[in-house]
């Protein structure tokens, strides 16, 4: 295991090599030697596994779902290196087997709020002065150990604890978790590779990326246990200290990637486990002057409201806080005549129904020509009906449960105003359950009216909307599409035709950060596809990508003279 800073001389004496351009110092404030630029290891996709049936993949993982449900856990919050128990403990539940706590978990309180925050910012002077190639060298180690020793755990943890099968614990927990640690530590290379391309006679220019002043606060969601770790590890690696604080929903995952970095080396105090209320941490949080970074995932309405908080302390701030957010989104499939009818709707149901639609890219309406229409349906109604649905322990499930009983209720309503609403009607689904688990069918809705509440609003569940177009009017559904939300996080299109593709695209062209031709809305691949929306659906910092890493950093520009000069004035002045 990689030092954990805590002691000063080992870290002096442990850090041989160095890359040029970090302006690293040991804990002492004694440059340290810098006697190597290293190339890094090449930086690829982690591989996905199949999990067939009898495979020894699937063996092995489903023993582990086993083991992990077997138990009841306790989670502690985690400041600075110690266990901390508040006495104010919550319950994380199975959402598929409602009446099986899966782990208790400690609720952090104004005092371990502040205790953290402090804890951070001691913290902070250590971790930004180990030179980048160490930072990179201990996420390298934790994206190794969840590919390969602790995998299976970090999958089980979000199968049970978040409702995900096997796949989506597979293309989340495990490869994407690897994959963001991994490809952060290429951008930052390149971040600090960028230098100045020229220097006048004499001088001597360059850039230093320097760690932002202050600690970050990072708040996750439930859906994506990969975005858990990126929401802590990528401010992290460029030198930045963080207060992590993870979904109520998914702290038993959220804790075994905490606990993963930790045992790759991540020093005490730098990443903060703190689970607590999220009103009162956040106010907490905001009103400290050392706040100099949002980092969230969540709903568009709590990012607004954090936001607002900001700018209401900015008084107080020593620097101006930035904000990276991604937040919600309303995304669609939009087919054109000439589509492969086959393709539209298996992709439809993926991207729709995959992990009950709890993805913030998950496709939520859906525009079909009318000529087309009557065939899309029939397959799509047919293939829904088909869905498996039931406990993430049987591998043929295609479904599972949505995560909570608040969001039961809430799609829930959304299926119960579209029964009753004149202007739809549910083709597919449409019931629901939540005598065991919250499981909710998937349904699709079709509707007359293009402005229907489940074409503007995001269901965040297992709810898709079918509004069906007259061919002659393809131009003016086109704008409905960037017209009926706010969001523009993801969308695809769906034709063979390809003028009409690039038309499409053309038009499109504010509707969705992420953008599909051909392809299902959902399934953006770090290094491949980078991933956010811009209005109301987030700031478009695009995890997955060097953009991302340079909210995280504030540089300084450095010039250096060669050569003193013989006097003041310039020749004009002759």
């Amino acid at each position: 295991m990689l030092s954990r800073l805590s002691n000063a001389n080992n870290m002096a004496s442990g850090n041989l090599s160095r890359m040029i351009h970090a302006s690293a110092r040991s804990a002492s404030g004694v440059r340290v030697p810098q006697i190597g630029t290293f190339r890094l290891p090449d930086i690829t996709n982690e591989p996905t596994n199949d999990y067939a049936p009898g495979s020894v993949e699937q063996e092995q993982l489903l023993a582990a779902v086993e083991e992990m449900g077997s138990k009841k856990h306790h989670i502690p919050l985690v400041i600075n290196g110690k266990e901390v128990r508040t006495g104010n403990v919550l319950e994380q539940v199975n959402p598929g087997n409602k009446s099986q706590v899966l782990c208790t978990y400690e609720n952090a309180g104004p005092q371990e709020a502040e205790a953290a925050i402090e804890g951070t910012l001691a913290a902070k002077s250590k971790w930004e002065s180990m030179p980048i190639s160490d930072r990179q060298a201990i996420f390298l180690r934790a994206a190794d150990l969840i590919a390969t020793k602790h995998r299976y755990r970090l999958m089980a943890a979000s199968m049970l604890g978040q409702g995900k099968n096997i796949w989506q614990a597979e293309i989340d927990a495990a490869t994407e978790s690897a994959d963001f640690l991994r490809f952060n530590v290429k951008y930052s290379s390149e971040i600090y590779a960028q230098q100045p391309p020229c220097n006048a006679r004499g001088v001597w220019n360059r850039s230093e990326y320097r760690p932002l002043e202050g600690f970050v606060y990072a708040v996750s969601p439930f859906n994506f246990t990969a975005i858990g770790v990126n929401l802590a590890a990528a401010p992290a690696l460029m030198g930045n200290s963080v207060l992590w604080k993870p979904s109520n929903s998914a702290v038993l995952s959220n804790y075994v990637a905490f606990d993963i970095m930790r045992e790759a080396g991540v020093p005490d105090g730098v990443i903060q486990f703190v689970p607590g209320d999220a009103v009162g941490m956040t106010k907490q949080v905001f009103e400290h002057p050392e706040f100099t970074s949002l980092h969230f995932t969540g709903s568009t309405f709590v990012f607004k409201n954090m936001w607002k908080q900001i700018a209401a302390n900015i008084d107080k701030y020593k620097s101006y806080p930035r904000i990276v957010g991604e937040t919600g989104g309303k995304n669609y499939h939009m087919v054109h005549p000439s589509a492969n009818i086959d393709h539209v709707v298996n992709s439809t149901v993926r991207g729709a129904f995959e992990f009950q639609g709890q993805k913030c890219s998950a496709c939520s309406r859906l525009y079909v020509p009318r000529s087309k229409w009557a065939d899309i349906r029939d397959k799509l109604v047919a293939a829904t009906d088909s869905i498996k649905q039931g406990p993430v322990n049987d591998p043929t499930n295609f479904m599972g449960p949505v995560i909570n009983q608040a969001a039961y209720d809430k799609i829930t309503n959304y299926i119960e105003y579209a029964r009753n609403a004149s202007e739809c009607t549910i083709i597919a689904g449409g019931t629901y359950s939540d005598a065991e688990g919250f499981y909710i069918r998937p349904t699709i809705i079709e509707s007359t009216d293009p402005f229907t509440k489940t074409m503007r609003e995001e269901i965040f569940g297992p709810v898709l909307t079918v509004y069906v177009y007259e061919d002659a009017n393809i131009d003016a559904t086109v704008d409905l599409i960037g017209e009926t939300t706010p969001y523009g996080l993801t969308g695809a299109i769906f034709a063979e035709d390809r003028l009409a593709a690039i038309e499409l695209s053309t038009r499109l062209l504010n509707t969705a950060g992420n953008f599909y031709i051909n392809d299902k809305c959902t399934g953006a691949v770090v290094g491949q596809q980078p991933f956010g929306g811009a209005r109301a659906s987030g700031t478009n910092d695009k995890p997955g990508s060097a953009a991302l890493l340079q909210r995280f950093v504030s540089p300084r520009s450095i010039k250096e003279n060669m050569v003193p000069i013989s006097g003041f004035t310039y020749p004009s002045n002759q």
